[in-house]
Order: structure tokens, then C-alpha cells, then sequence
């Protein structure tokens, strides 16, 4: 049995946004009276947008009307209407998910979205879905390198490191390719807070309503691309301290670095070696400042892969899924299904062994916390075959702990692991609980950080439960 899926991708970010649908096949590929084991046979980009500047009514608004304009007619000129769309993701990105009428912007495309995923994305979680849209994850795991992808916007950088195709470290700075832009006349329009103290601190003489001036420009995007680099290998200096986002951190210090990439917006000009004549023809200084960041890692020892993709690597597509079932020793509480669109917080089998799981644990749930503070999770783990019991009770007193710690209300307990043990470690954290909140700990699946978790209703007498994992479909 085949079906065919119609998924899109919606991305609202600093400078851009995009629109993508993709056609995805999934095929069950058991037989007779087996359980159902679903499985993507194909996918293709079906249509794909037009990219469009994100329409602003001041600085710090939105301009709600001319979005909707824009999602509305792609949907038009690609001949698709909402109510046909099975699966995708609307992601606000960057600076855009910081504007005051953010919220209102995501309650306004949930008519487009249904029931995907609509969040506005911190720096952390933007940077882990850029990293697997380009390939940095994927190359991460095929290499055995520890890989690092710079997501290039117009407002912010976001940084994330793929060990083995899992995310292990994430950073932020405010370098994009808007925190610079003119106004018709030549002169500088605005300049970010944190581009002024980054070029007080190199002796730049930078300030809004001077006239364009070559050096001065060519001054600050070298200390722009500067930055960058340091990021990634120094990894703490004062120019790095004046350029963090307020939202986001640096990378750890004793983080390895081994292979680069990058993507988003400004990325194309740090690749593709096109004669661009008019280097302002955006109006800001994306157009030098990717050709700075190439002449800066051009000039260093570190091996930089080319993605397989790189303006649309956030969101080119959304909502690839996989059919999976849980196992049948599983454990749940309360009468919550179907739960959809859960964030994964996946800690890996390294980081399992570390002896610093609490801490990895804690850093990696608050790079899914949303703005409002007010977010499902689910942790993943690979776990240990044949655990003994007395380890399996002390992973449920350290989960329990944790878990309590981040969620203060009475969230659920979602824990996900690959070994089979959820039933013993789910009674152990129901019994580990300081009070009464539910609980799902199911195995037999695997998934990666970034991805996202469906769980509908028992099957099988309640003995198993149906699993959908969504991850993001790629314009390869």
C-alpha cells in the first residue's frame, strides 16, 4: 500500500521568507497480517517559492497583512490549497521571531499549517535545523568528524556542531547581512547595536547617516568575518563577547572543530564566485560579508565542505515521516493521546557514558525551550542493553530529577529510548516523582535531536503505541 503526502515548508526569518512543497511517498512494507512498517520510498520538491524580503511595518513590527499576501499567493501560483496539505512545519526565525507581534504572526499561520509544527525558533534549535537542512549533520556522521555549520542570516549567525549526525554544541552571535543596510541615498540607514561596540572596539569609525564608505565597509565585514573564525576555533575573546546574542551563548571552549560549512542568505556569496557588479544591490552588506568570511577561511587550515544546501536549509520542506511502533514493554499514564509535534532532545550514547549526563541533559532542554517558556519535550537515549537494575534506577532518579527541575508545572514526562527497558524505567520514574504527573516511556525507535515526535493512540489491547517521526525534507 502506497500513499502519497503533500508537506510544505514555511520559513519567516530575518531578512527572507520561503515557501517549499514536497511530495512524499510512504509505502507499508510488510506484509500479510504483519505490523504495519511504514517507510519514505520517495521525495521531490514540487514547488518551490519565490524568495521574498520579510515585509516589515516599522523595526519592530511585522507586517502581518503583506505575509499572509505572500504565503497566500504561493499557495496560488503552486495550485494548492491548505486543506490538502497532510504535513509540514512554519518556522520564525532569526530577528523576526523577536519582534512584538511575533506571536501574532504564528497564530495567523496556523490556518496554513494545521496541525504542524508552529514555533518561533530560538537560536539553538534554528541552528540544529539549518546544520541538518545543508548536510553538515549527515557529513558529520558519514566522516566521523565533528562538524560545525554557520547558518548566515540577516540578523544573526546560529552555530550548531554535529558529532556522528547528532547536534553536541550551539552558539549565536549577531553577524548578518541586514545589521548594515542604506537607505536610497547611499547613506547608512541603520547599524545593529552590536556591529557599533564591534567596531568601536577595532577602531572603526562607524555610525548611521554617514555616506557609504568603501573602507569603512571593507573594514567592518573583515572584522565581522574575523569574528566568525574565532568562534570556531579561539572560541572566547573580547569581539566575540560584544557580538553574542543576548539569546544565544558560545561554543565550549573545549569543543573540536574538524570540518566547516555554512548556510543561509549571506552563505551564496561565500560559495558561489559570481561577478556580482552591484555588491549593494540588497541594500546592506550580505554581498561583502560573504565574500570577507570566503577570503577569511580561505586563508585558514580548516577544511570547509560545500552543503548540499544553503539559502533554504532551515526550512526547505517539512514533515518527512516515518512510520514507526513502539515496543510492547512500554509504559504510559492518563488518556493525553494522540500527542502531536513534540521537539526530541536526543543526548548521544558519548554523552550517555560522560559521567555529565545531568548537566548535557540540562544544557539540551533549554535549547527547546520557546520563548514563553511553555514547551512539551521529549528525551531520547540509547540506553544499555540488558541494564541492571540498580543503573536503571538511578538513569530514572537522574531523569526525574532533571525533568522536575525544568518543568514546573505538571507537563508530562515524555522519555523515549532505542534499548528495550521502557517499562522499568517508566515505573521507576513514576515512582522516583516528588508529585503526581504522567508519564510515556516507550522504545524500540530511534531518532535524532531536531526532529519531531507524534504518538497517537494505543493499538494492540494498549500494548503498543503508533509512533510518527518528523524530521525535514531537503531540497537534495
Amino acid at each position: 500500500m502506497r500513499e502519497t503526502l503533500v508537506s510544505v515548508g514555511i520559513d519567516v526569518g530575518t531578512s527572507t521568507t520561503q515557501i517549499i512543497f514536497s511530495e512524499i511517498q510512504v509505502e507499508n512494507m510488510a506484509s500479510g497480517a504483519r505490523v504495519p512498517e511504514f517507510t519514505i520510498v520517495d521525495k521531490k520538491v514540487i514547488y518551490k517559492g519565490d524568495i521574498y524580503f520579510t515585509p516589515l511595518a516599522s523595526r519592530t513590527q511585522i507586517d502581518a497583512v503583506k505575509l499572509k499576501e505572500i504565503i497566500s499567493g504561493e499557495y496560488e501560483k503552486a495550485g494548492i490549497q491548505p486543506e490538502t496539505v497532510d504535513s509540514g512545519a512554519v518556522i520564525i526565525t532569526g530577528e523576526t521571531a523577536r519582534k512584538e507581534n511575533a506571536n501574532k504572526i504564528m497564530n495567523m499561520l496556523v490556518g496554513y499549517a494545521g496541525e504542524f509544527v508552529v514555533a518561533t525558533a530560538g537560536p539553538d534549535l534554528e541552528g540544529i535545523l539549518a546544520g541538518k537542512g545543508c548536510g553538515a549533520a549527515k557529513a558529520s556522521d558519514k566522516e566521523g568528524k565533528h562538524v560545525v555549520n554557520l547558518d548566515i542570516g540577516g540578523g544573526t549567525t546560529n552555530i550548531a556542531v554535529f558529532k556522528d549526525g547528532d547536534p553536541v554544541d550551539t552558539a549565536c552571535l549577531d553577524i548578518g547581512g541586514r545589521l548594515i543596510y542604506f537607505d536610497e541615498e547611499g547613506r547608512l540607514d541603520y547599524v545593529s547595536e552590536s556591529i557599533l561596540k564591534l567596531a568601536e572596539h577595532r577602531g572603526i569609525d562607524l555610525y548611521e547617516g554617514m555616506v557609504r564608505d568603501e573602507k569603512t565597509l571593507s573594514s567592518i565585514v573583515k572584522a565581522m568575518a574575523d569574528v566568525l573564525y574565532e568562534s570556531v576555533t579561539v572560541k572566547v575573546n573580547k569581539a566575540l563577547e560584544l557580538v553574542v546574542s543576548r539569546k544565544g551563548k558560545l561554543l565550549k571552549k573545549e569543543t573540536p572543530i574538524e570540518m566547516v560549512s555554512f548556510s543561509g542568505g549571506v552563505s551564496d556569496y561565500i560559495y558561489f564566485n559570481e561577478e556580482e557588479k552591484d555588491v549593494y544591490r540588497y541594500g546592506d552588506i550580505g554581498i561583502l560579508l560573504g565574500r570577507a568570511i570566503r577570503k577569511r577561511f580561505d586563508e585558514s587550515a580548516l577544511s570547509v565542505m560545500i552543503p548540499e544546501e544553503t539559502i533554504m536549509a532551515t526550512v526547505v520542506g517539512a514533515g518527512t515521516q516515518t512510520m514507526e511502533i513502539s515496543g510492547s514493554t512500554i509504559t504510559f499514564t492518563g488518556n493525553l493521546f494522540p500527542i502531536k509535534n513534540i521537539p526530541i532532545v536526543a543526548v548521544t550514547p558519548e554523552e550517555e557514558k560522560s559521567g555529565n549526563l545531568k548537566e548535557i541533559l540540562r544544557e539540551k532542554l533549554s535549547w527547546y525551550t520557546l520563548e514563553d517558556g511553555k514547551q512539551w519535550i521529549a528525551v531520547f537515549l540509547k540506553g544499555e542493553k540488558n541494564m541492571p537494575y540498580r543503573k536503571v534506577q538511578e538513569l530514572a532518579s537522574m531523569l526525574t530529577e532533571v525533568l522536575e527541575e525544568h518543568f514546573k508545572e505538571e507537563e508530562p514526562f515524555l522519555v523515549l529510548i532505542e534499548e528495550d527497558l521502557a517499562k522499568v524505567l517508566g515505573q521507576s520514574i513514576l515512582l522516583s516523582l516528588k508529585k503526581k504527573r504522567d508519564v510515556i516511556c516507550i522504545d524500540g525507535i530511534r531518532v535524532s535531536g531536531g526532529d519531531y515526535i507524534d504518538i497517537g493512540k494505543p493499538i494492540g489491547n494498549g500494548s503498543v503505541l503508533p509512533v510518527i517521526i518528523k524530521t525535514i525534507v531537503f531540497n537534495y
